[in-house]
């Protein structure tokens, strides 16, 4: 799931974890190679985004609903694997991605899954209390930047709606009589969507360790009983993440581990530095560790913005005046000199103008 703002907010038990691991400082991927079932797909700036209708709306768990999304005309969706998520335009022209959770087989219909989140950024409350069957939306992708590789064995760890992107992955597992084990973890079961999906996958191992029955989860049970050699996935709240690159690299070093963040990247090496917004006619100091994103939404709390990873290229601003840090994966090298993404490029000096 690269949805920023439907993050899971981790109980008493994750935070435990929080204070033995620092924020995390990456996505990555590490360990051996392997062969990729499902390469990230390639950035496209024309002829990628397209229109579904939102088929019907479902409660999956307390605070959290699954959208099915058609054709409008009941044509095949585009072909998509497990780890994939959508780009989703709301009517309120928000743009957030959600992961895709159904049967990458069922080309009828996408099923996303959005948690609320009433201090957020507004698109999970515009889900939740506007958005009808019906209804109808743009979407971009799929995108894949969680790929799902052949392995012999797998271990999934999902935290809370974390679920998402490692359902689909699970029951790939299962379908290819691959053994696996999932460990999923979240504040309750009432809150844990998906349980009854689960409980049908027989080919392995279903652990669900909710905080108010079992209390504060121990990273290391849950990471030293690694199968040796196996490709470990994790999505969750940053501190999983981090104990689980802790752990393995003490208890497994052959295991490859794959992570997908919910939250934004911490900044790294930063400098403050100046920006001014050119056509507002303002100027916002960024600050050593925050982002430009940030820092400009101060002043322009309507930006638009979405991943906060550097991937998906909503927050793109041109560039009139300054040097950039580019540190996005979405610009090429013909763009670099003129735009940047806000949500983690910086500038190599102390100013920077750009066209907002």
């Amino acid at each position: 799931m690269t949805a920023v703002e439907e993050e899971y907010r981790p109980g008493p038990g994750l935070r435990m974890i929080a204070s033995a691991a620092d924020a995390y400082k990456r996505v990555f991927v590490s360990g051996d190679a392997a062969q990729v079932l499902s390469r990230p797909q390639p950035v496209r700036h024309t002829g990628y985004d397209f229109p579904v209708v939102v088929e019907r709306i479902e409660p999956e768990a307390d605070e959290v609903v699954s959208l099915s999304l058609t054709d409008p005309d009941g044509a095949l969706l585009p072909a998509w694997q497990p780890g994939a998520h959508l780009d989703v335009v709301l009517p309120s022209g928000r743009q957030r991605q959600y992961s895709l959770t159904s049967d990458p087989a069922d080309r009828r219909r996408y099923r996303i899954a959005v948690r609320h989140i009433a201090d957020g950024g507004g698109g999970s409350r515009e889900i939740h209390e506007r958005l009808r069957a019906g209804d109808r939306l743009t979407v971009r992708g799929p995108r894949n930047a969680f790929a799902f590789i052949e392995a012999e064995q797998y271990l999934f760890v999902a935290g809370g709606i974390g679920i998402t992107p490692i359902l689909p992955m699970v029951a790939a597992a299962e379908r290819a009589g691959i053994p696996w084990r999932l460990m999923y973890l979240g504040r309750s079961r009432a809150r844990m969507p998906f349980l009854c999906e689960l409980a049908r996958l027989t080919g392995g191992d279903v652990i669900v360790r909710p905080d108010d029955e079992f209390g504060v989860p121990d990273p290391r049970m849950i990471f030293e009983q690694t199968p040796t050699g196996a490709a470990v996935y994790v999505c969750g709240p940053p501190p999983l993440a981090e104990a689980a690159r802790r752990v393995l690299s003490l208890h497994d070093p052959t295991a490859s581990l794959h992570t997908e963040r919910f939250s934004p990247l911490p900044v790294r090496d930063g400098a403050p530095f100046r920006i001014r917004l050119r056509r507002s006619g303002t100027e916002v100091d960024v600050a050593a560790d925050e982002s430009a994103l940030a820092a400009i939404r101060r002043r322009l709390p309507g930006v638009a913005y979405s991943c906060q990873q550097g991937f998906c290229g909503t927050c793109r601003a041109g560039v009139l005046a300054g040097e950039v840090d580019h540190r996005d994966r979405f610009l090429q090298d013909g763009e670099r000199d003129r735009s940047m993404l806000t949500c983690v490029s910086r500038a190599r000096g102390t100013e920077l103008d750009i066209d907002l």
